[in-house]
């Protein structure tokens, strides 16, 4: 079983950064590939960046390309989402997810571990 804790949301004006921590138990995070997802009221769930777990990112969603950067540290369990420029649309919860597998995964039915998620809300 892994459990995931993310932190670091909060309330920033647009054109703002935030770095959002995902915090992970178990021994065997270093084999795993992570994923963040987010979450807008009455939407669906939106694939952002995967990263696996030697560090080869997959690819990022247009939206936040060149914005948003992922990253790991596997000595900590934890994985980064630096997100700077940020825009009002960017408002949303945020998750992150463990996929017990090797190769990259970008759809949210191939993610084994999600944690509660953190709130970004993005002001005007």
């Amino acid at each position: 079983q892994v459990q995931l804790v993310e932190s670091g949301g909060g309330l920033v004006q647009a054109g703002g950064s935030l770095r959002l921590s995902c915090a992970a138990s178990g021994r065997t995070f270093g084999t795993y590939t992570m994923g963040w997802f987010r979450q807008a009221p009455g939407k669906e769930r939106e694939f952002l960046t995967a990263i696996t777990w030697n560090g080869i990112v997959t690819y990022y969603t247009d939206s936040v390309k060149g914005r948003f950067t992922i990253s790991r540290d596997n000595t900590k369990n934890t994985v980064y989402l630096q997100m700077n420029s940020l825009k009002p649309d960017d408002t949303a919860v945020y998750y992150c997810g463990a996929a017990v597998t090797s190769t990259p995964r970008t759809v949210r039915g191939e993610y084994d571990y999600w944690g509660q998620g953190t709130q970004v809300t993005v002001s005007s």
